[in-house]
């Protein structure tokens, strides 16, 4: 039976934990915070700490290493509801074995507390092995095979080393972050692992044994990044008997922290030009400029109010877009019309088509199946391919909106006679902030968002896009969504 300590200051949160965990054979013991949890560890010692990342007084960053401190075997995982890229690297750097962002399925609890006690078991193994005096890690390697089972079957990758500094045990989990075939075991950390320097090196530094635990990120030659932490096996005199590296693969973990650092700079890109447009004109209004006549102070205030409106839809796209990566979004499937929908598009649009001098043609047959899906988001789907359709457009041009049956799917195709797109431009669509740049659209404004919520409404609505264009001819935008569950038609 597993020993757990909960400490979150939130009443339902413990108990919750308490009754998943208890019915697993867990025993669990509660407290509401850090006082209480080192009180606690006075007298009392836990296989595992699930602790909330924000309480008050002491927090649970601060209340980690104190627990370990006392009890280095301990395992913990913070959890909490402010799940960031800089929370996680704080919790791992602090001693956390994981992370685990509210809410969470029982499911999900009990899959991390399993691998959190399963890391706790192999690494008391492994101390154990440091009783057994006078014999190698390589020979235990070769006579343990139920430890062998154990460190094969882990997720996290494994290496041991014996006092001779050689590889003496490794699992699959290591060949595949290393992406090697094989490993030789017997042979010196630096044959074996030439090809990872900084790895090599930080095991030697452990081999030396002057530190007990060590970390660090390695660079993969493909481009991937590793977190290794090393700790050294002593015997009972203190005798360095080798070292156990486990390696996690973070490189998902860094990627998402150059997309965070890309997209923050495409939003401030985005965000400049229009701000600073509206800092031109309000100066010239306010005289430190010239002395504009009221013909130009008024056309200016047009443009104030143009750009003001770009940066409020870009601000709503942005916020539309947050909230369909993250489930916000408020949705109501139905039984949409999508003749009614695609009326609606067309009419709405119309001022803006004989605006451009662009044609806009709605070719509906009767009898149009309806779909299960959210109306409104049918509606932002279809007037952001009809309005990309005017915008790219060229006077005298022309829009045809078409709909149709196709096999177990509602076919809709907007076409238009624009500006096409080049075809080296076309994998790119969907994205945030991709615009298509040539001679000709640099100055059509946009948020370069339009097809990125096209995107995000077809994937919750289990639809699909497909885009044929060629330029100086046209584009068609084609959408196919299911005629329901099953592939049954709706019927009145």
């Amino acid at each position: 039976m597993s020993r757990v300590l909960v400490v979150d200051d939130e009443h339902g949160m413990r108990e919750g934990c308490r009754r998943i965990l208890e019915p697993e054979g867990h025993h669990v013991t509660t407290v509401a915070d850090a006082e209480q949890a080192l009180a606690l560890a006075e007298t009392e010692t836990w296989d595992l700490a699930l602790i909330d990342l924000r309480m008050p007084g002491m927090g649970g960053i601060e209340l980690l290493p104190a627990l370990r401190e006392r009890d280095p075997d301990l395992v913990c995982v913070i959890i909490t509801a402010y799940a960031t890229v800089e929370t996680a690297v704080a919790a791992t750097k602090s001693g956390a074995y994981d992370y685990l962002p509210k809410p969470f399925t029982p499911d999900e609890l009990l899959m991390v507390v399993r691998k959190a006690l399963e890391h706790r078991n192999l690494v008391l193994e492994a101390r154990r092995l440091e009783q057994e005096a006078g014999r190698s890690l390589l020979q235990l390697a070769t006579e343990r095979s139920r430890l062998r089972t154990i460190i094969d079957c882990l997720a996290e990758a494994v290496l041991v080393t014996n006092a001779a500094g050689q590889l003496a045990l490794y699992n699959p989990a290591a060949l595949r972050v290393l992406g090697l075939r094989a490993l030789a075991l017997g042979e010196k950390a630096e044959t074996a692992l030439g090809t990872f320097p900084a790895l090599v090196e930080l095991l030697g530094r452990a081999q030396d044994c002057s530190e007990d635990m060590l970390s660090q990120e390695i660079n993969l030659p493909g481009g991937g990044v590793l977190r290794a932490v090393v700790s050294a096996i002593r015997d009972e005199a203190g005798a360095c008997l080798g070292s156990v590296c486990l390696l996690s693969d973070i490189s998902e973990l860094r990627q998402v922290e150059r997309a965070k650092a890309q997209f923050v700079a495409m939003v401030a890109h985005e965000l400049k030009a229009p701000l600073a447009a509206i800092e031109g004109y309000l100066d010239i209004l306010a005289g430190n400029i010239g002395r504009p006549d009221e013909a130009q102070r008024a056309e200016m205030l047009a443009r104030c109010r143009q750009r003001t409106g770009d940066l409020l839809k870009l601000v709503g796209d942005l916020l539309d877009v947050f909230r369909m990566e993250q489930g916000l979004a408020a949705r109501t499937v139905e039984r949409v019309a999508l003749a009614e929908v695609l009326a609606e598009v067309a009419q709405a649009q119309e001022p803006a088509a004989k605006l451009a001098g662009v044609t806009l043609t709605l070719e509906v047959p009767g009898g149009l199946p309806d779909v299960r899906a959210d109306r409104q988001e049918m509606v932002r789907l279809f007037t952001n391919l009809v309005s990309n359709g005017i915008k790219y457009n060229r006077s005298g041009g022309s829009v045809t909106v078409a709909a149709g049956v196709e096999g177990q799917h509602v076919r809709v195709s907007v076409a238009d006679t624009g500006l096409g797109i080049p075809a080296a431009a076309l994998p790119g669509l969907g994205s945030e902030f991709y615009r298509v740049k040539t001679a000709h659209t640099r100055a059509i404004p946009g948020t370069g968002l339009g097809l990125a919520i096209v995107k995000r409404i077809l994937e919750a609505n289990h639809g699909q896009l497909q885009v044929t264009s060629e330029e100086e001819v046209g584009s068609t935008f084609t959408v196919y969504l299911p005629l329901r569950e099953g592939g049954q038609r709706d019927r009145a």
